[in-house]
């Protein structure tokens, strides 16, 4: 199903990955990337070669993706997403799953708006990435700009249309010494901005 699924975004979209300022290679990262569909997911798994996808997996709202028996049977028998529930519950931390991954050697997909965004600057960060980026000093977090993918699948629609989408990942970005929450969550979403024309 995996390789189907494969074929099928990369017909619909061309899944084209561009590499700028770091090779795709096998090492623990975090790629965080703006967020304008729920194809993200997908896109950013698809443009990645075969032996990173296999130690990536995708950050995924659990409310959306476990909605129905077929969207919870592929993000976890195909992509093994890391669910993490939007709205908190008693004392619950959202961030304990993706700490679990990143503890257990996975590489991680996020969207650091939180939720889709329905323009072309990315909303606000919010600091689940600045919290994972101290955690685990040694990941590696590159950013990434997703390109086109929300004409494939604009919010409210559900068959998609045939368009040519990009993926550029960018130079890894790290917190620097004494850096503040903000002003680090600021230049990270810069560094994705900054792909969009690259």
């Amino acid at each position: 199903m995996g390789w189907f699924l494969l074929k099928l975004v990369r017909v619909l979209t061309g899944a084209q990955a561009r590499w700028y300022g770091c090779p795709p290679q096998a090492e623990q990262r975090i790629y965080f990337a703006n967020h304008q569909s729920h194809a993200d997911l997908v896109m950013i798994w698809a443009a990645l070669p075969h032996e990173l996808r296999s130690i990536t997996r995708p950050v995924a709202a659990r409310d959306y993706w476990t909605k129905t028996p077929v969207r919870e049977w592929i993000t976890t028998a195909v992509f093994n997403a890391v669910y993490v529930d939007r709205e908190r519950k008693g004392d619950s931390d959202p961030l304990l799953p993706l700490e679990q991954a990143l503890a257990s050697g996975d590489s991680i997909i996020l969207f650091p708006e939180g939720t889709r965004g329905d323009g072309e600057e990315p909303q606000p960060f919010k600091s689940g990435l600045y919290t994972l980026a101290l955690k685990f000093p040694h990941v590696v977090l590159v950013p990434a700009w997703i390109d086109n993918i929300q004409r494939v699948m604009p919010k409210g629609e559900v068959v998609p249309v045939p368009i040519l989408c990009s993926v550029t990942f960018g130079a890894p970005v790290r917190v620097e010494p004494g850096e503040e929450r903000r002003a680090f969550l600021d230049r990270a979403r810069a560094a994705v901005v900054a792909l969009r024309d690259v």
